[in-house]
């Protein structure tokens, strides 16, 4: 199968609860030559996380330290804790060719556009997509569902979801979210038609 010079990096953004972990899981399983793109975080790891394989589990001044050295193409502080892609783990997949999804927030994939403008391995290859929930009231009730946060946490992470739904008109692509399948369904007719 013909190999592009370098991959594309799919970022998928959107509001906390609307399931982009979910659907992102997914496609990974669906779609060959797909790799996650694995993140970092200061937060601690929930029951069955691995490091390197879901997060990379930084200490804050180990992750500060990262920051001073320009070791990050995005980061940023979401719910408290601190975010960020490393460039070391984009740069060697995307030279050979692999495509990368990256589940981060508005704030990353905002700094990773402004980087894509100059950085010649990102230039052109970064496509963006953000998950939409249909209402407000649909979001609420499924991070209500989710039972893992608190009501004062979830009005807060609503009030964050509302700030980012107003960004979203910076994305290449949206997605309304509607079932699973159907998220996942629009997501891959998006990574087919880019490649």
């Amino acid at each position: 199968m013909f190999k592009q010079e370098s991959g594309f990096l799919f970022i998928v953004s959107g509001p906390a609860g609307i399931g982009k972990t979910t659907v992102c899981d997914q496609m990974l399983k669906e779609i060959a030559g797909v790799e996650r793109a694995v993140t970092s975080t200061t937060r601690e790891p929930r029951r069955g996380e691995i490091d390197t394989v879901d997060y990379y589990f930084f200490d804050h001044d180990t992750f500060q330290a990262k920051i001073d050295a320009g070791a990050f193409y995005e980061y940023a502080q979401v719910h408290n804790q601190l975010y960020g892609t490393l460039k070391s783990e984009v740069q060697g997949k995307l030279a050979i060719g692999i495509d990368l999804l990256l589940n981060i927030d508005v704030q990353g994939a905002a700094q990773m556009r402004e980087t894509a403008q100059n950085d010649p391995l990102l230039k052109g290859k970064v496509i963006t997509i953000f998950i939409m929930p249909p209402t407000i009231e649909v979001l609420a009730a499924r991070l209500r569902g989710r039972g893992t946060d608190a009501e004062d946490e979830i009005q807060r992470r609503m009030a964050v979801a509302v700030e980012e739904m107003l960004l979203s008109k910076h994305y290449d692509h949206k997605i309304v979210s509607a079932t699973r399948e159907e998220d996942l369904a629009a997501l891959v007719a998006i990574y087919e038609s880019t490649r």
